[in-house]
């Protein structure tokens, strides 16, 4: 639609400047005919590289299309795709229960250009049996590359730089970080840390040592040693 309000305004424009006879007319006609063609097949193209459920960069699609920008905001507004945030976009993809919401992984992925990342809920901790209950609206995300805090799908997640992490969550591993960040979490710290001497058998030791060792900080393992070794003392 753009391409055909620019091509006749560029007429009008011509027809006001006296050249308005038939031969420009014809002329005028063909080169709308081209440019309306080459408009359409551009569009085609760009639609043909895109797949329902997948999350796109700009810079992925921008091969497809000179226009790139005007493209975009043609396919958000007709619905093709969905804008996640600043140049990240996700093609829906239809199930008989409606739309099916893009997965937290692949668009924090496309969003880093880069897969070697951990998303951890801090929901999660409430899982490990130490009485914690409180609940976030947050997602972080361990990463080598970014920091900060990202609206992401109208989802918020906490980019964290960490220097190492492991490619899956165990309930060792969770207990790690728990201890790691217990300082910023909404809990009372020292009903957590007096639960856990209590608990620490529901735990593998070795997984958990192991764990410490590899991604606990510097008061996380003074914390376990002291605890794991108490237990094993009066076992």
């Amino acid at each position: 639609m753009k391409c055909f309000i620019r091509l006749m305004t560029s007429y009008f424009n011509f027809y006001s400047d006296g050249h308005s006879n038939c031969m420009n007319f014809t002329i005028f006609c063909m080169h709308l005919k081209k440019h309306l063609y080459f408009c359409i097949k551009e569009m085609d193209l760009l639609r043909q590289h895109i797949k329902q459920g997948e999350v796109y960069r700009r810079s992925d699609l921008e091969y497809y299309s000179t226009a790139i920008d005007r493209h975009l905001a043609s396919l958000t507004k007709d619905g093709t795709l969905v804008k996640l945030n600043q140049g990240l976009y996700y093609a829906p993809k239809q199930s008989k229960f409606g739309i099916v919401p893009p997965d937290d992984r692949q668009v924090v992925e496309r969003f880093l250009k880069d897969d070697d990342f951990l998303l951890v809920s801090p929901n999660t901790f409430n899982s490990l049996g130490l009485g914690l209950t409180q609940l976030y609206n947050t997602t972080w995300v361990y990463n080598h590359k970014r920091k900060g805090e990202f609206q992401l799908n109208g989802k918020t997640f906490e980019f964290k730089l960490k220097s190492s992490f492991p490619k899956n969550i165990t309930r060792e591993y969770l207990l790690v970080d728990l201890l790691n960040n217990i300082e910023d979490l909404a809990e009372d710290q020292s009903q957590t840390l007096d639960k856990l001497p209590n608990n620490i058998d529901i735990f593998n030791a070795d997984a958990l040592m192991k764990a410490t060792q590899l991604y606990g900080n510097g008061k996380t393992k003074r914390k376990l040693k002291s605890i794991v070794r108490t237990v094993f003392q009066h076992a």
